[in-house]
């Protein structure tokens, strides 16, 4: 066992487990998992202890399918490429920097004092750490289910921002790429809706040149048009009109 100086928060501490627990919106069965999930390898530990290493390993799998599945279900219209890239978007070390420090997470690490000296608690990649840490803990406590659900609301804004500038990178990209091959920009058309009047989808289609393309169906005229301009670009692709790699 070491002999270093402690500086951890007292975990132990039942209202400290309360209040973050209130904070995280998850009440653990065993709260042990969320103290080892906040136990940076540079704590002192009793002989037989743990820090949150694996956690993190855990987590981060575990947040990298729950994100899998959001984008796979809220964006049914994106090819497995630009999924990929609205993925990696979302789940840097950056962005769940940004998670921790929202959830306060930094404040209840439990670190040595070398660490916490050197600005430990506000490093993104310890924070970063201790999100994914914190989600493994979740996931081993209660399941897929409230993973899922915390994800999906800590995410919320970020899933509209990237579905945002998803679309409008494909938008963007092919007009881009009519301008240069037709000469001309593409023209967008609801053609069907489907649906009762509290659940509408739309159906939209492209015409570049007078000659029909890709179609697209969403939940709103907007999404059906961003839909229709990435099934075009496929087309596109496959036609080999793209030899200049537009797309």
């Amino acid at each position: 066992m070491r002999n270093c100086a402690r500086a951890l928060k007292p975990m132990s501490d039942p209202t400290d487990i309360t209040v973050l627990q209130s904070i995280l919106g998850y009440t653990f069965t065993n709260p042990a998992l969320l103290q080892l999930a906040l136990t940076h390898r540079s704590a002192q530990l009793e002989e037989g202890e743990e820090q949150n290493e694996k956690l993190e390993f855990l987590g981060d799998a575990v947040l990298g399918l729950v994100m899998s599945d959001l984008l796979f279900r809220q964006f049914p219209q994106y090819r497995e490429g630009d999924l990929s890239k609205m993925r990696a978007s979302l789940v840097n070390a950056e962005v769940l920097a940004v998670k921790a420090q929202t959830l306060s997470l930094g404040d209840w690490l439990r670190m040595g004092r070398g660490e916490e000296r050197s600005g430990g608690r506000g490093k993104l990649s310890i924070l970063a750490a201790a999100y994914e840490a914190v989600l493994g803990a979740i996931y081993l406590d209660g399941g897929f289910p409230p993973v899922t659900q915390l994800v999906a609301k800590h995410f919320a804004e970020d899933l509209q921002e990237t579905e945002r500038m998803a679309a409008f990178d494909s938008k963007t990209r092919l007009q881009e790429i009519t301008q240069k091959i037709f000469k001309q920009t593409p023209s967008y058309e609801v053609i069907k809706v489907n649906g009762p009047d509290h659940e509408k989808r739309f159906v939209s289609q492209v015409s570049i040149a007078g000659e029909i393309y890709g179609q697209g169906e969403g939940r709103s005229k907007k999404r059906a048009h961003q839909a229709a301009a990435s099934q075009t670009l496929e087309l596109l692709k496959h036609k080999n009109l793209t030899s200049l790699k537009d797309v």
